[in-house]
């Protein structure tokens, strides 16, 4: 008997694992770059095994006997899997957009370097408020609520049934617009401080044609910014994992 269904448990397991895989390579702080493949793959084989007997009961049985059917299914689950862990990283580009922009304000534009939360190049703070994003993601226990949105995808999308691509193309929009409201949100202060600045900066230009003011004052620009950053930084990651925290919650079903 144990035989004779194994290769239905089997075909199952897969499935499965194809949409919580997908998710997991793409999910922020589980699945950055930094974190070796095998590890990433263990977990999403150990998160596939202990939702197993949760999941297993929305898939039709006798799945295993239609090849045709089982990749349907299968590009089904990768295809919600990608969509689900686009959506979760979608929710975390904010930091990149705010670094941009208090970068460029602070005349530190041009430093970039590796952004291991995303393998390429970004602005210094950009990294910087990335990298303190996913720590505070883990320290505030916030990627249990990514992991249960994975989760909760096999209610909002059953398998079987293709994802809506209207709605998701929608909701992707608005993810976007989201995120960059989000981060000119975040670095407000700085486009202040750096339009009051500039603007002094003019004045003075004009008052003393002859002086170079621009980058003389470069200096204080910059240590007037970490400053101001210093004492903006704790406020702005709480309320920025408030934003975190809402996002994650439209992907689990109440």
């Amino acid at each position: 008997m144990i035989i004779k269904i194994l290769p239905e448990v089997t075909i199952i397991y897969v499935l499965i694992f194809a949409r919580l895989g997908s998710t997991m390579m793409l999910l922020p702080s589980v699945g950055e770059t930094s974190i070796p493949t095998t590890i990433r793959l263990g977990l999403s084989l150990l998160i596939t095994f202990i939702l197993y007997p949760v999941v297993s009961k929305t898939y039709p049985a006798g799945i295993s006997q239609n090849m045709a059917l089982l990749f349907i299914y299968l590009a089904g689950e990768i295809a919600v899997g990608v969509a689900v862990g686009t959506a979760s990283r979608m929710i975390m580009s904010s930091t990149q957009v705010a670094g941009t922009i208090i970068a460029n304000q602070m005349g530190l534009g041009f430093a970039q370097s590796v952004d291991p939360t995303q393998g390429q190049q970004g602005v210094l703070f950009g990294n910087f408020l990335s990298m303190l994003a996913v720590t505070m993601v883990f320290v505030t226990d916030l990627h249990h609520l990514a992991i249960m949105a994975a989760t909760s995808s096999f209610t909002l999308f059953p398998p079987g049934q293709w994802m809506p691509v209207g709605d998701f193309a929608e909701a992707a929009i608005m993810l976007v617009a989201e995120a960059f409201r989000v981060g000119i949100q975040m670095s407000a202060p700085f486009l202040a401080f750096g339009l009051v600045f500039y603007l002094g900066l003019g004045v003075l230009s004009k008052l003393m044609p002859q002086f170079q003011i621009f980058f003389a004052a470069m200096p204080l620009n910059i240590v007037a910014g970490m400053t101001l950053f210093a004492f903006l930084i704790g406020t702005l990651m709480l309320w920025y994992m408030d934003h975190v925290r809402d996002g994650f919650d439209r992907l689990v079903p109440h």
